[in-house]
């Protein structure tokens, strides 16, 4: 089976995928009337579980949704001890280093992965762990906030895929790593 990292996160364009008080609200700052999921569902489809940050499960444990997820969601935390008692037969909280982690979760027969969370794809980016990004772009300035990325040990080089345009106004790229 062929072992995938990929990233599918939003940023503005200035590199933040988080405001400066961490909230994601500017994400539908421009209309969407027809719900354009602009390539979710079928990224998804393609997908065998998800490893996501502590901060990002928060989040999402947090929204006013059921649980958005029908595949695997392995949790990478330090901070968190267990998964919430109403999350706990849909997420699961893992531990080790980011290889000893992906051994884990290949060992479990996943091997197409989600990896969600700014710190957790800064931490893979860093490891030179991520094979692909679909990067979706808003076009607002936040000026300050999270950011997408971070300094890194070595220059990574990417190779764009493809490039789309959503509602006139939001660009996704899709990046693959070149070794």
């Amino acid at each position: 089976m062929i072992k995938k990292n990929s990233v599918f996160i939003a940023k503005s364009l200035d590199g933040y995928i988080a405001d400066k008080e961490g909230k994601i609200e500017w994400l539908n700052s421009i209309p969407n009337p027809g719900g354009d999921d602009m390539g979710y569902l079928d990224f998804i489809k393609r997908i065998d579980a998800i490893i996501m940050g502590r901060i990002t499960f928060e989040t999402v444990i947090g929204f006013d949704i059921d649980w958005p997820y029908d595949k695997p969601v392995f949790i990478l935390s330090n901070k968190l001890k267990e998964i919430p008692e109403s999350h706990k037969e849909k997420a699961f909280l893992i531990k080790g280093t980011l290889k000893e982690i992906l051994e884990q979760i290949h060992q479990k027969g996943f091997y197409r992965l989600y990896i969600d969370g700014g710190t957790l794809i800064r931490n893979f980016l860093k490891e030179d762990l991520i094979d692909e990004m679909i990067i979706t772009t808003i076009p607002i300035l936040l000026g300050g906030g999270y950011s997408l990325f971070s300094d890194l040990p070595k220059e990574l080089k990417f190779k764009l895929n493809s490039s789309k345009t959503y509602l006139n106004q939001i660009i996704q790229t899709h990046y693959e790593r070149q070794t």
